[in-house]
Parts: C-alpha cells; structure tokens; sequence
C-alpha cells in the first residue's frame, strides 16, 4: 500500500477571474447616480431656465402630480390595491387647508401641516373599512369614497361654499406671480424629496418585504404570519398623508379650490396613469410618469383649449402602457439593456483565441506545479 508520501501530486491550476456580476452592478450604481445628480440639478435649475411664468406654473403642476403619483405608490406598488379614490385625500388635504384659514385664522403652512395630519388621521377608520375587500372590490369602494367627498363638499354650500368653491388667501401676499411660483416650485420639490427617500428606505426594510409580500400573494403572506392587516393599513395611512400633503399645499399655491375637480376621479386616474407608466415597482416610476403625462397634459389644454381630446390622449397613452410596457416604463428599459448586455456578452470563440487563453493560463502557473504535471505525464506515459 503506497504511503501518503509516495503518491502522485494533484495538479491544481488556479486562475483568478473577475466576477463579471458584481463589476456590472458597481458599473449600474455609478450610472444611476450620476443620472440622479443629473436629474436634481436639471429640476432645480428648472426655475431659472423657464422661459416665462406660464412654463413655471406648468413646472409647480407637474412636480404636485408627482408627489400625487409617488404618495398613492405607497399603497399601489407595495400592496397592489388599485385606489381610483385617493383624489378624495387631495381634496380633504386642500380643503382642510382652506378651512382652517377661513375659520381658525391658521397661518397658511400652519393650517397646511395641521390639515394634512387630520387627513391622515381620517384614513385610519376609511382605510379600515376599505381593506377588508381586495380586488375589483376595492377600486369599486374607493370611487365611491371620492363621490361621497365630492357630493358632501359640493351640497355644504355654508361651509365649504358649495360649487362657488373656496378661496384660500395666498401665504405671501404682496410677492410677484412668478417669485411666487418659483418658492412653491421648490417646496414641491422638498416634498417629492421626502417622499422618494420615504419610499426607498421603506423598500429597504422588512416592513418593505412584507408589503411586497402582501402585493404577491396575500394569503401565502398571512400563512407565513405577515400581519396584513396592519401593514396594509400603514401603507393606506402613508400613501393618504402624502397625497393630502400635496393637496394643501396645492391649495396654498393656485388658491382657488373647486370640488369638482378636488374630488375628481379623473386624479385619481391619472395617478395611477403615472405610477404604471413609469413603473410602480420603482423609485423613480411615478416621477417619470408624472413628468411624461404632466407635460402631454398641459401641453392638449394649451392647443386645444376646453375640449375633451387631452382625455382621449391619456386614454391612448393608457392602453399603450398596459399592453406593450405592462411593467412600466423604466422596468422595461432596464430589461432590455440588461437582455442587450447578456447577449453581448455570449460570443463564439475560435481555435486561436482558445490556445492563447490556455497559453495564457499555463504561464500563470506556479513552476513546481508544471513540473509535477509533466512528471505525471512522463509516468502515465
């Protein structure tokens, strides 16, 4: 029996190799980070490069649908539940706002901070009430809840003023329209802001997990002890506060509120149009959505006036959205490019170029270990 000593040497050949996996995922943080920091300082210059105060005031427009859009995403991308009716919390928002000038005599952003926390505690029974059911079920209670707030604000004529609607006095009175526009452009975007990273830390975390456990498979998730309930609720009260948030300070900034259009489930819709235009699933979804919609929007009303064709527009760009890009738009993106490096990556490789790479890797190893192969060559011979 031969001895430990006596036997043949294993050759071993080690060759260190890159992962390519972790240098692409290094490579695509650097490019989001920089199309991020491009991104701010194109939003925040927006301001000093608008043409004319007209283009700025469809900026502040633009920035509310997307804390509108990003809001509602705390409970549409992380649960699923589709709400038609959270046009009901940015009518309750701007409304509350103006009320609490009218009848208590709040300073504005006072009454703002104060409204939006009130909405916010309003949700807590609605949201209750509103997700016990799941489905077609809830987007059917959901515009029911926006048409109850609609048909109560237009008929309380004493309070809210009725179909007159409400004026809400402007927080800076004696200020120049387009000083004016500017300050409550970049307010949005302090409130987008903390919105996203709201978002993003919540996609960080087990609560996170958990709703997009929910958004999977509700009953699986709940077998597995996810309290659904509850987080459900959270999610609902979250995506209310922030749509509320941009509600009152909406009504701070254009100042003349109409419950018709506060409590339309046309906002409501286009929240949803934006969010699964740009990707529900994504931080940055909503704002996309936000700017590509907020922008055909504005830019219908401007060439055609009063007519209903921007509608027939959305609804096109709708159908196009859930048939060709069901995910959204920057998923799919990512998807094809991703799909476009993996096939670039895959190549065939001819007889020479296979030699040098053996040549290559013999030259790296150890010399002791070439000699013990070509020992065991001579002796197998």
């Amino acid at each position: 029996m031969p001895s430990v000593s006596s036997r043949e040497p294993i050759p071993t050949e080690t060759v260190v190799v890159a992962p390519p996996a972790p240098v692409r995922r290094r490579s695509t943080t650097w490019v989001r980070i920089v199309l991020i920091l491009i991104g701010a300082a194109l939003i925040l210059s927006f301001p000093t490069i608008a043409p004319n105060p007209y283009i700025l005031s469809a900026g502040v427009v633009i920035l509310n649908y997307a804390v509108l859009s990003t809001g509602w995403n705390f409970m549409g991308g992380f649960t699923g539940y589709i709400s038609l009716g959270h046009a009901a919390y940015f009518g309750l928002g701007a409304y509350g706002t103006g009320l609490l000038i009218k009848y208590l005599a709040l300073p504005g952003f006072v009454a703002w901070i104060l409204a939006t926390v009130l909405v916010a505690v309003v949700a807590i029974p609605i949201g209750i009430a509103a997700l016990r059911v799941r489905g077609a079920s809830f987007v059917i209670v959901s515009i029911a809840f926006v048409l109850i707030m609609l048909l109560v604000f237009q008929s309380w004529r004493d309070v809210t003023g009725g179909s007159e609607g409400l004026n809400v006095p402007r927080p800076f009175p004696g200020m120049l329209r387009p000083d004016h526009h500017r300050i409550f452009f970049y307010l949005f975007v302090l409130i987008l802001a903390i919105a996203l990273l709201t978002w993003w830390i919540i996609d960080r975390s087990k609560f996170g997990t958990a709703l997009k456990s929910i958004r999977e498979d509700e009953d699986k998730a709940q077998s597995l002890g996810v309290p659904t309930t509850r987080y459900k609720l959270i999610a609902y009260i979250l995506s209310a506060f922030f749509v509320a948030l941009g509600g009152g300070l909406y009504a701070l900034w254009f100042g003349d509120l109409d419950p018709i259009f506060q409590f339309s489930i046309l906002i409501g819709s286009y929240m949803v149009l934006m969010a699964l235009l740009g990707g529900v699933r994504n931080l940055f979804g909503p704002l996309l959505g936000a700017v590509v919609v907020g922008v055909a929007l504005e830019y219908f009303k401007l060439e055609f006036g009063d007519t209903q064709f921007h509608l027939i527009a959305t609804g096109i760009l709708l159908g196009i959205v859930v048939l060709f890009m069901p995910d959204g738009v920057i998923p799919s993106v990512m998807s094809l490019l991703r799909r476009k490096s993996d096939q670039a990556s895959i190549r065939e490789i001819t007889a020479a170029e296979l030699l040098e790479q053996n040549e290559s890797r013999r030259a790296t190893v150890p010399a002791s270990t070439r000699t013990a192969d070509a020992s065991t060559e001579e002796r197998s011979s």
